[in-house]
């Protein structure tokens, strides 16, 4: 069944990328999964499944991030004996990127080529600040729009107080509350997501990402599972997989994450963290670290009430941890280099 590559987001920028591809037997798609080096691809000729070329393979041994993942654009060759390979994988234009399980400064990409990063947080049983604080970070630094999605909203008795409490730690980041069995907010939230656009879903097991997705597409696409006794949301999702919308654009389910490891966060840092940056701006010393300096503005946040004392001590932990991993990329590489 022929597809529309538009209405998932192609564009003349991606087709320059693909101008020195442009022969018999090669088109363009994009990767709607990923399965231990298959990749189901959706072309204009319809879904397809390949293997990785050689040269990918080669590519991904130097670095990881360069493997294809959901959301990519790619070049798909067919081959005499029917057998079809990913020959490139074309430039990224967002990436949501996180530090991969080992924690061995590679890197795993979680999302790429998508235009809204939307954070994804229940409201029930508890919503976690500090969750939503670090997978703002990944969305900021990917480039995409970043999106704060509160779910199950028909659990609590005061959802617009809960969620403006949540939306102080996601400053100048839009606030969708949405419940998918009473459907509230899931209009406004596929609005968001037009013709030729794709929203990244990013947030724990349990959260509702497979049911927004359902929801979004208005059949079930994803399985879903009721929650555990103890009210924590079960491991559903297993993989990674781009789902087509009705009308155009499309929706990017993400495994629930059990950990967030940043990766080269520092400007998404910045971008997550924009309150106590701009009070940063009065401080007296322009490299004041906010530990006790003089003329601290954003001390002086905090001590009148201005600034929540958990924001400041949630920027110094993951300030820490970025700079952590700052320092094992580089000795990483300087390895490297000595191979």
């Amino acid at each position: 069944m022929p597809n529309d590559l538009v209405s998932l987001g192609w564009d003349a920028g991606f087709a320059a990328g693909y101008v020195r591809f442009d022969r018999p037997g090669w088109d363009p798609g994009r990767v709607a999964r990923v399965d231990r080096g298959v990749c189901t691809v959706i072309t204009a000729r319809g879904v397809a499944r390949a293997g990785l070329s050689g040269g990918l393979l080669a590519a991904a041994a130097a670095d990881p991030l360069a493997l294809p993942c959901v959301g990519d654009w790619a070049v798909v060759r067919a081959w005499p004996d029917d057998r079809l390979t990913l020959e490139a994988v074309l430039p990224r234009r967002t990436v949501v990127v996180r530090n991969s399980a080992a924690r061995d400064s590679h890197g795993q990409v979680l999302a790429a080529n998508v235009d809204l990063a939307a954070v994804v947080e229940p409201l029930d049983p508890n919503p976690d600040s500090g969750r939503v604080e670090r997978l703002l970070a990944l969305a900021h630094r990917s480039g995409a729009e970043p999106l704060l999605i509160l779910t199950k909203a028909d659990l609590v008795s005061r959802p617009e107080a809960v969620a403006a409490q949540l939306s102080e730690v996601a400053p100048n980041v839009p606030v969708c509350l949405v419940s998918v069995a009473t459907g509230a907010g899931i209009d406004r939230l596929r609005s968001r997501i037009r013709y030729g656009r794709t929203v990244a879903l990013l947030g724990p097991s349990g959260c509702g990402k497979s049911s927004l997705v359902n929801a979004l597409a208005g059949t079930t696409v994803m399985a879903t599972r009721s929650p555990r006794a103890d009210l924590k949301g079960r491991h559903t999702t297993t993989y990674r997989a781009l789902v087509p919308l009705p009308g155009g654009g499309a929706v990017l389910d993400t495994p629930g994450l059990r950990s967030v490891g940043l990766f080269d966060t520092g400007p998404g840092l910045a971008e997550a963290f924009a309150d106590i940056e701009a009070f940063a701006q009065e401080c007296r010393f322009t490299d004041c670290a906010h530990s006790g300096e003089p003329g601290c503005a954003v001390r002086a946040a905090v001590a009148s009430g201005d600034l929540p004392e958990r924001r400041l001590v949630s920027w110094r932990r993951l300030r820490r941890e970025d700079a952590l991993e700052r320092r094992r990329q580089q000795r990483r590489r300087a390895s490297e280099r000595r191979r």
